[in-house]
């Protein structure tokens, strides 16, 4: 589904989930937790709270707030998981895959004249670690993290940020996202945004809706006519 709305100039990529399978660090989270779906418990814990850092004006490496997360969620299994250990599983994150739908999709956006650049949630260094290992930084202009306004997404601040770090006009640039509250703050901002429907990943009912929705990166290059 694509809106009326005028064709973006600017692209701007999730990275995790996004571009990015997390299927093994879901696993692995699955499986020391010993039940099915803790992963998903455990994110929306880690989103949780890196938004209550924001809303009070704090801040911390999302890799911390992910290891809080963690021991939170164990504990609630009476498993108690030490700081090193936690660190050594989401030490993973920096070495996913993108989705088999990435490369090619990103080669058809550049070809076809898009700007490409990221924006997550983890810090600078991990980023640019991440899409080294998974050979995607020839896409991207620019990687930019929140760690730089120290506000996480989806704070409207840090896509304002991020369009001004582009040199751009909101209206110009589309969020690219696998997340529902990513894709719903993006357009509050201003921006544009495609929902991309990764497995159980579901849009905002309350929010705006995306300009472009579709099942995956072949079906968005499609609908941006690259």
């Amino acid at each position: 589904m694509l809106s009326a709305a005028p064709r973006p100039k600017v692209l701007i990529f999730d990275v995790n989930e996004t571009l990015l399978d997390m299927a093994p660090i879901k696993q692995a989270i699955d499986d020391l937790l010993l039940e099915p779906d803790s992963s998903a418990l455990w994110f929306s814990t880690l989103l949780h709270h890196s938004l209550v850092m924001s809303v009070a004006d704090r801040h911390a490496d999302f890799m911390d707030i992910g290891v809080a997360a963690l021991q939170m969620v164990g504990r609630n299994r009476d498993l108690a998981i030490e700081d090193a250990d936690a660190r050594q599983l989401l030490s993973g994150m920096r070495s996913l895959a993108p989705h088999p739908d990435v490369v090619s999709a990103l080669d058809r956006l550049q070809r076809a004249g898009f700007r490409l650049a990221t924006l997550t949630n983890s810090s600078q260094a991990a980023v640019k670690a991440q899409l080294e290992h998974a050979e995607l930084t020839r896409f991207f202009e620019k990687q930019l993290s929140v760690e730089t306004p120290q506000r996480f997404k989806p704070h409207a601040s840090v896509y304002r940020w991020a369009v001004g770090e582009l040199d751009a006009q909101p209206a110009d640039c589309m969020l690219v996202a696998a997340h529902g509250w990513d894709v719903a703050g993006a357009k509050w901002a201003g921006l544009q945004a495609a929902f991309i429907a990764r497995a159980h990943q579901q849009k905002f009912p309350l929010a705006e809706p995306p300009d472009v929705d579709v099942a995956d990166f072949s079906a968005l290059v499609d609908a941006l006519g690259a």
